[in-house]
This record gives structure tokens, sequence and C-alpha cells, in this order.
């Protein structure tokens, strides 16, 4: 079979064809360089970039200024004192010393004793001591307290020691059961027979007062 002949000498022969094809290249190379230039222009600016050196701290600490030189002052030069030679004085004429006596001393005169005697005088005199009331005089004739009879049975037995307060006639004020026996029986005999004692009163000097005193009544099995 034979290929179909194309037709080419339209094409090759067509001088407004051509053109056309030129001028449409054209354009879009003009187009190309345009949109390049506008994109320059609208492109923004780079940021300009500044680098900092660091200084060494040696240079960054200042100076150190100049004292300026201080005022040197010269030491003043003391005056100078002339030593003036006193004329030395004539020796006195010693004058023989003599020995003073020593004087006599007044003896002071002995002052009178008046006053310490009046104030010893006016002082009170003591109380005379007190001599404690008596119990075991013959003629109070006190009868001796009863043994309970039960208590010599149980062989109780021990010291009472009662507080009496004699008053100025020897009668008894008061009774007080100081130290007990152990044994109530005991003690309550003794209460009851020395109540009815009579006292010598206590005396201070020659006055009859009362006072207290202690008596001791004795328990024992062998009596």
């Amino acid at each position: 079979m034979q290929r179909p002949a194309i037709a080419t000498h339209s094409i090759r022969h067509s001088p407004v064809l051509l053109a056309a094809v030129l001028l449409g290249h054209a354009g879009v190379l003009l187009a190309v360089v345009t949109m390049q230039q506008v994109d320059e222009a609208v492109a923004p600016p780079r940021a300009l970039t500044v680098s900092l050196i660091e200084m060494p701290e040696e240079a960054r600490r200042p100076e150190p200024r100049p004292q300026p030189p201080r005022p040197v002052v010269k030491p003043q030069p003391k005056p100078q004192v002339l030593a003036v030679a006193q004329p030395k004085a004539a020796p006195a004429e010693q004058t023989p010393v003599l020995a003073e006596l020593p004087k006599p001393v007044a003896e002071p005169e002995p002052q009178p004793a008046a006053p310490a005697a009046a104030a010893e005088a006016s002082r009170p005199a003591p109380p005379p001591p007190l001599v404690e009331p008596r119990f075991d005089a013959n003629y109070l004739d006190n009868p001796r307290p009863s043994y309970p009879s039960l208590s010599r049975r149980l062989g109780e037995q021990g010291t009472v020691q009662l507080r009496v307060f004699v008053n100025a006639d020897g009668r008894v004020g008061k009774l007080e059961l100081r130290r007990s026996s152990g044994h109530p029986r005991l003690d309550r005999s003794a209460m009851n027979a020395v109540q009815a004692w009579r006292f010598v009163p206590a005396r201070q000097g020659s006055q009859a007062v009362a006072a207290w005193v202690v008596v001791p009544i004795h328990f024992t099995l062998g009596s």
C-alpha cells in the first residue's frame, strides 16, 4: 500500500502562518522576562546581618587615672634654744637645828559613868526562874493508879506519860495523854488516878503560878 503524501508545501510556503508562530514565541518570551522583572521588584529586601565582635575583658576595663603627686612637706627646723647659764646662788649659812622636844599630850578626862549606870538601872530586872510543879511530895499522899486485873491476867504492862496543867492552887486544870502505854486499859487507869491528884504548884520567885508538867506512870507486873 502506498502511504498518503502529506501536503507540506502549504506550510513551508505560507508566510502568514510563519509570522504568526514567530510573534507567538516572541510574546511568550516577553511575558517571561516581564514576570522576572516584576518578581525582582516585588521581592522584599534582604535583612542586613551585623556580627558584633566581643572585646576582650582587658580592653573593657577603664584605664586607671593617674594620681596627682602628693605635695612633699619639708619638716620645719626646730628653733634652737640657747641655754643661759644661771648664776650659782651663794651657799646659805647653815644654822644649827635644835631638836624639838615632844609636846606634852593632855590626857583625856575620864567621863562620868553616870549615864551608863542610869541606863543599866532603868532596864527591868529579868524574871526569876520558873520552878515546875511537883507531884512526889510525901505530904500530898496521892494514891497510886490501880492495876487492872484483866491487864494482869493478859500480861499487859508499859509506861503512860500524861501532860498535866497545874493551877496556882495545886489542882489539875487540864490533863492530856502525851504517850500511850499501848494498852487502853492502862491509859484510862492512869488518867483517872492523876485527875484527882494534888500538886505543889509551880513558883516564880515567891509567887505560885500555873504551869505544865509531865507525869510518868509505870505499870509493871512485878510491882
